[in-house]
């Protein structure tokens, strides 16, 4: 919105130019997030507050656990807000790829609302069943696939790309459809999963998504996706202000987020998060780069799934307890060890994934 302001002002003075580059509107995109949320923050918890609309806790969680009881959640609404108007306010309007991410963040971030309030508000503890909740997922990821999928210009915007190989860039077709439905849907799940802990899920999230912009803006640059020697997306770049407002609007959050933490996320910030990274990896064709750099997401998904499946087949669990991180908190590490040593290890595999752009 603010682009085509800018574009008139720099007829009048040659000054207003710079914020018709894309790295100043990214910053820009970030600053102005991360200062609506820090700003509204407060003002948000405090109506959380006074509507009751506090964090119940599992009755087989580590001990500890209890003391979060009645904690403000649904506070994922705030990333939400701050990082699409952001995300208006700096961002090309006319970008098809602003508008996918959009839709696919607001759409699955009105499930997990859905589901909180339900939980939250009318006192439904189950909140949405497992099947609806599946089947809005799935629904929405198959129509933002099918809109990629129909919309795209250039053959590799449907092909399937092999990190370190430069040249190894696999035909989909229509199965690029299944495979943006699984990235879309998996990760809003996996994300999801993760938010378990003060600021454990969060800020992978503002790393992968940061990291995920870094990809965005070689993939939209004819130049730099040359010389790197990966594929060029036209118009791609676009989704740098997106991971720009994401990462503003994570950082605010984090800073009530934190350890003890003021608000919880909630399913409507994890879900929309979660499925905002699976449809910026699919963009720009790094769909095994972000499984990669959210490898822990990754785990945890994985550790609920086989927990799962070895206590139907055997009777038996694997860990103490599901998903990973309870695991290490029944263990005996503290809940600030487990979430700083899982950021550690996002931050490992960010920058294992960031090489790949350059080992080819």
């Amino acid at each position: 919105m603010l682009l085509y302001l800018t574009d008139y002002l720099t007829s009048i003075y040659s000054g207003f130019n710079v914020f018709s580059y894309l790295t100043m509107r990214a910053i820009m995109g970030a600053l102005t997030a991360l200062l609506m949320a820090l700003l509204l923050g407060p003002l948000m918890i405090r109506k959380l507050n006074f509507h009751q609309i506090g964090q119940s806790v599992r009755d087989d969680g580590p001990e500890s656990h209890f003391l979060k009881a009645g904690t403000p959640t649904m506070g994922g609404t705030l990333i939400l807000v701050a990082m699409i108007v952001a995300t208006l306010l700096w961002a090309d309007l006319e970008n098809r790829y602003v508008w996918v991410v959009l839709g696919v963040t607001f759409s699955f971030g009105t499930i997990g609302f859905v589901d909180d309030y339900k939980k939250l508000t009318l006192g439904n503890s189950k909140g949405l069943s497992a099947k609806a909740k599946f089947f809005w997922q799935s629904f929405f990821g198959v129509v933002f696939a099918l809109v990629l999928f129909l919309t795209a210009r250039e053959p590799v915007e449907t092909q399937l790309i092999v990190p370190l190989f430069k040249d190894v860039m696999l035909p989909l077709g229509v199965f690029f459809v299944v495979l943006a439905w699984l990235m879309i849907v998996g990760f809003s799940n996996a994300v999801n999963l993760t938010d378990g802990l003060d600021g454990l899920a969060i800020m992978p999230t503002v790393m992968v998504g940061g990291a995920l912009g870094v990809f965005a803006y070689a993939s939209g640059n004819i130049n730099f996706s040359g010389y790197l020697g990966i594929p060029y997306i036209p118009g791609s770049g676009e989704v740098l202000i997106v991971s720009a407002a994401m990462v503003g609007a994570g950082l605010g959050f984090l800073w009530f987020n934190t350890y003890p933490a003021q608000v919880f996320m909630g399913d409507v910030g994890a879900l929309a998060l979660g499925a905002a990274l699976g449809v910026m990896a699919v963009i720009v064709r790094q769909e095994i780069v972000l499984l990669i750099m959210g490898g822990v997401f990754v785990m945890e998904t994985v550790s609920v799934v086989l927990q799962v499946a070895s206590f139907k087949l055997t009777g038996k669990r694997i860990f103490r307890m599901a998903p990973l991180h309870h695991h290490f908190e029944l263990k005996g590490w503290a809940e600030p060890k487990v979430i700083v040593r899982f950021w550690i290890i996002t931050v490992i595999l960010v920058l294992v994934g960031l090489a790949t752009l350059k080992l080819r």
